[in-house]
């Protein structure tokens, strides 16, 4: 893979601000929601692709890990739905594909695959395959509705267009 500088940087910038602000939580049932994350995930799929969109979504749960804001439950979540966002988004090229991909991803994907984590390494053994695809569907929500308003500024001003041809691979 030919590796866009642009892109990686725009990605590590993404990461940042998804730590920075990882402080801002909201616990719904048996996980922490995190709309701001969601947010990202979807400007990660309209900007920077299904491979870096994944890495920033990883990037950003394993430094929450690491600093104790996030839980094991944020990398399905948040890499599924960055990855189908953006794929659906390069196939469509219409942002509500990406919001779509973003909802279906992490509310109800990630929220499944969640579950064998739950088990296995949190010991939650109540935990049914449908115990986080609520709250996921809630912070989804949340966080794509925080999206709409930002990109539907960025396109009025032209800046969607702007950045998306400013990350172009080359």
């Amino acid at each position: 893979m030919k590796v866009n500088v642009k892109k990686l940087a725009a990605a590590g910038m993404m990461t940042a601000l998804g730590v920075c602000l990882s402080a801002f939580s909201i616990p719904v049932g048996a996980s922490r929601c995190f709309p701001i994350q969601h947010l990202l995930n979807v400007l990660a799929g309209i900007f920077l692709g299904p491979g870096y969109g994944v890495g920033f979504a990883f990037s950003t749960a394993l430094i929450r890990n690491l600093m104790g804001t996030g839980s094991l439950l944020a990398f399905p979540g948040s890499m599924v739905g960055a990855f189908l966002g953006a794929l659906l988004y390069r196939q469509t090229g219409k942002m509500w594909t990406a919001f779509a991909g973003e909802i279906l991803g992490t509310g109800i994907l990630g929220g499944m695959l969640c579950y064998p984590l739950a088990v296995l390494f949190l010991g939650n053994k109540e935990a049914a395959i449908f115990t986080y695809v609520l709250p996921f569907l809630i912070s989804t929500a949340g966080g794509c509705i925080l999206a709409a308003i930002l990109l539907g500024a960025l396109y009025k001003s032209g800046m969607v267009r702007y950045l998306q041809g400013m990350l172009k691979e080359v």
